[in-house]
């Protein structure tokens, strides 16, 4: 299967999208998140961050791979 150019450059601007959003959601959470939310909070939040990283590491080579396949 091979992907176009627009494909490709889709999937790497969801992983660079990931990067941003979830680094900003990071530092909210640790330097400006009330300290009164229960443990549960932060282990939720904390899964959904590293998932969501993990998709961008995913995503990100696929999307390189793709682009450079196709020259």
């Amino acid at each position: 299967m091979t992907l176009t150019r627009r494909s490709a450059r889709f999937l790497i601007g969801v992983a660079v999208w990931n990067v941003v959003t979830y680094t900003v959601f990071i530092k909210n959470l640790w330097f400006n998140g009330p300290r009164d939310h229960p443990t549960g909070f932060y282990v939720a939040h904390t899964v959904l961050v590293v998932v969501n990283l993990a998709i961008a590491a995913v995503l990100a080579p696929l999307g390189w791979r793709a682009l450079r396949g196709q020259q």
